[in-house]
């Protein structure tokens, strides 16, 4: 099956169920279908032929996912622009992607501007969102795909072709486009579907960016049940909690910074109830103990979380609903588990020469399924590197227990050697964050002239907890109830905030960066004080 079959089944059996609404614009399957045909139409009579890259960059909307499907039917190849991303960091993308058409939605066009000049391979500059002037330097969507006509449908895809090129987070260096094929998609989007119980014309609330490997958890999957989506242009706590108990949601996907801020405003403003909501999906980063067992109390049990990454377009692992509940009930560790692999999935944990370790010695995370990526774009030496044996090498540690269920500690890059200890940042951040004093904990190794590496944590407070000495002193006490010696950290900084990227990922190379060229006496806590 190619992606855009998912849209047409649902449009043939029942075209006139809503497909979208929210972001300015409300479509039936029915139409979503048909625009996504014209769409495709105009690709084909744009130049734009089988594996061309279009770029787009916009806020959530249905524009947005109308390119999806109509790339699939003309075999172009997606390359989503990440919002949060710099004009340098966009550029980058840019050059190396070398697209024949940039998308762009008419609030955001104006951060391409400058990067035009960049970039002669693109041929064609759509806006869309919004009626564009005639005459403009970017062409407007409508007129685009009016002036294609009607002609015949573009020719079918196959499964190996590709579809989409995401660029990874970037958490520790410059992006790399993950190339996904069709197969690889559409497989991800029948594994997530087989845990997310949904029934047709359900309301999803889409508030994660549909530039990111959630769209296949948050958007495609619904889609598949026939949900219909209630799209929001980007993640706002209040309005999201607003959704959730007044909008008749059953589904939406956030990660564990959202939940942390959704959970913030419930208990701001009191619990509203969530009388239609059956499910949240979450992943992308670590979540820690205590906050799922508070979200698990406000929202309900309807939990699923997946471990996934961008080279594997998204979900590996699943811990589903009746794993959660069992977790509460009888087996807390689950709670500390990311489920077990999906359908058509292995898993393995190797050590540095890539021998398979037994159950529950911690080593690299490797992998293999149909929903690995092809590679990496234009970069045959990491891709070799990445996976090397036919499995797809994480960087992220973990262990794998008898019953198959997967832990997962850290990124390879993250682990912090202390005296010759592996101390993952997981564990620590996991009882930082049990602490009513913390509201979020990061946690990175820094140089240490006698250990070789010493645990800094970077601490955002609770509203209303003064960031002091006698602060941090009582939160390392706590943590040596809870922790081996060489687990607790020996500084502390308070901050803020954390350096997110869109996924919710903490930007520990940025911490590193920021700890190491900040002066000892600045932190609030330090061992040798």
């Amino acid at each position: 099956m190619l992606l855009h079959a998912i849209l047409d089944r649902n449009a043939s059996e029942h075209p006139d169920l809503l497909f979208a609404t929210g972001a300015g614009r409300t479509l039936r399957y029915g139409d979503a279908a048909e625009q996504s045909r014209h769409w495709a139409r105009a690709l084909v009579a744009s130049g734009i032929g089988v594996g061309d890259r279009i770029a787009v960059l916009s806020p959530n909307c249905s524009e947005y996912l109308l390119l999806y499907f109509a790339a699939s039917r003309a075999g172009a190849v997606v390359v989503p622009l990440n919002m949060r991303l710099s004009g340098e960091e966009l550029a980058f993308i840019l050059r190396d992607a070398a697209p024949r058409a940039v998308f762009a939605h008419a609030s955001v066009r104006d951060r391409l501007d400058p990067i035009r000049p960049q970039l002669p391979s693109a041929r064609h500059w759509i806006s869309f969102g919004e009626p564009t002037p005639s005459g403009d330097e970017w062409m407007d969507s409508e007129r685009w795909v009016q002036a294609a006509g009607h002609g015949p449908d573009p020719p079918r895809g196959t499964p190996d072709r590709d579809l989409l090129q995401l660029y990874t987070s970037a958490t520790t260096g410059m992006p790399k486009g993950a190339v996904l094929t069709q197969r690889a998609v559409v497989t991800n989007v029948h594994q997530i579907a087989g845990v997310v119980s949904l029934s047709r014309g359900d309301r999803a609330l889409v508030v994660a960016p549909m530039f990111h490997a959630s769209l296949v958890p948050g958007v495609l999957a619904p889609i598949f049940h026939g949900a219909t989506l209630l799209i929001h242009r980007r993640f706002v706590p209040a309005d999201t909690v607003d959704a959730l108990a007044h909008e008749r949601v059953a589904y939406t996907l956030l990660v564990p910074t959202m939940i942390q801020a959704c959970l913030d405003v419930v208990e701001e403003r009191g619990h509203p109830g969530f009388p239609h909501l059956k499910l949240i999906y979450y992943g992308a980063s670590p979540i820690t103990e205590g906050l799922l067992r508070r979200a698990l109390a406000t929202f309900g049990h309807g939990f699923i979380q997946s471990y996934g990454l961008t080279e594997a377009t998204q979900a590996v692992t699943f811990l589903t609903p009746a794993e959660h509940e069992r977790g509460l009930r009888e087996q807390p560790a689950l709670l500390r588990t990311a489920g077990r692999a999906a359908p058509e999935t292995t898993l393995r944990i190797v050590d540095p020469d890539d021998r398979e370790l037994p159950p529950g010695a911690p080593g690299e995370i490797v992998v293999r399924g149909p929903q690995v990526m092809r590679g990496y774009w234009n970069r045959p030496e990491e891709t070799a590197r990445t996976l090397r044996g036919g499995w797809l090498h994480t960087g992220d540690v973990g262990s794998l227990d008898e019953d198959g269920y997967l832990y997962v500690f850290d990124r390879v890059k993250d682990m912090i050697i202390s005296g010759g200890e592996n101390v993952y940042s997981t564990v620590v951040e996991d009882a930082l964050g049990q602490h009513a004093d913390v509201a979020e904990a990061a946690v990175i190794g820094l140089p240490h002239p006698y250990w070789g590496e010493c645990v800094h944590a970077v601490i955002v407070l609770e509203p209303g907890v003064p960031p002091t000495t006698q602060t941090a002193e009582r939160i390392v006490a706590a943590c040596r109830e809870r922790l081996a010696g060489f687990e607790v950290p020996r500084s502390i900084q308070f901050v803020d905030d954390l350096p997110q990227n869109a996924s919710g990922k903490v930007l520990k190379r940025l911490l590193r960066e920021h700890a190491q060229a900040t002066p000892v006496t600045e932190f609030a806590w330090h061992a040798e004080h």
